[in-house]
């Protein structure tokens, strides 16, 4: 084989392998489509359609962890809440499954809703349980500094102090 065929072939194939990281646009729920053939499931909500969004990322290998995409994905929301003055709770996402090979890369979809910063959410089922989902829904705008963190001890004690 000449010398420049090989070349040739190894950067197609290098190409072929190394794939592009994808970012789709976060885009209302309701004027989308889901990047997965079986879309999140997302938990039972009365937020109005307009705020609702998804947002989807994909890895550009299979070297890169679920998490870093997520977190990845999380950040673009937070940004683009910040920039609302809003803040956010996921109402569901979808992950891809491994093995991650042969294009089957990492890639997560969120569906999330877009809240004002002292919207706290009511959810049905287990009142204790509830107040846990709450507080952890808190702490995670705490983290991405949505929250101060003021307003968050001041929220977590109207969680603490519900029946």
């Amino acid at each position: 084989m000449p010398r420049g065929f090989l070349a040739l072939w190894t950067l197609a194939l290098g190409l072929a392998f190394s794939g592009c990281a994808t970012s789709s646009p976060i885009q209302r729920y309701a004027e989308s489509e889901s990047s997965f053939s079986n879309p999140p499931e997302l938990i039972r909500n009365s937020y109005p359609a307009r705020d609702v969004y998804r947002v989807y990322h994909r890895a550009a290998t299979g070297f890169v962890s679920v998490q870093s995409i997520r977190a990845a994905a999380e950040q673009r929301i937070t940004d683009f809440a910040s920039r609302q003055g809003k803040s956010f709770v996921v109402l569901g996402e979808r992950i891809s499954q491994p093995p991650y090979i042969l294009g089957n890369f990492p890639r997560i979809e969120i569906v999330f809703a877009l809240i004002d910063k002292n919207q706290l959410v009511v959810t049905e089922g287990d009142p204790a349980a509830d107040k846990y989902a709450e507080i952890e829904r808190l702490k995670k705008l705490l983290d991405s500094g949505a929250l101060t963190p003021e307003e968050f001890a001041a929220e977590k004690a109207k969680v603490l102090a519900r029946p």
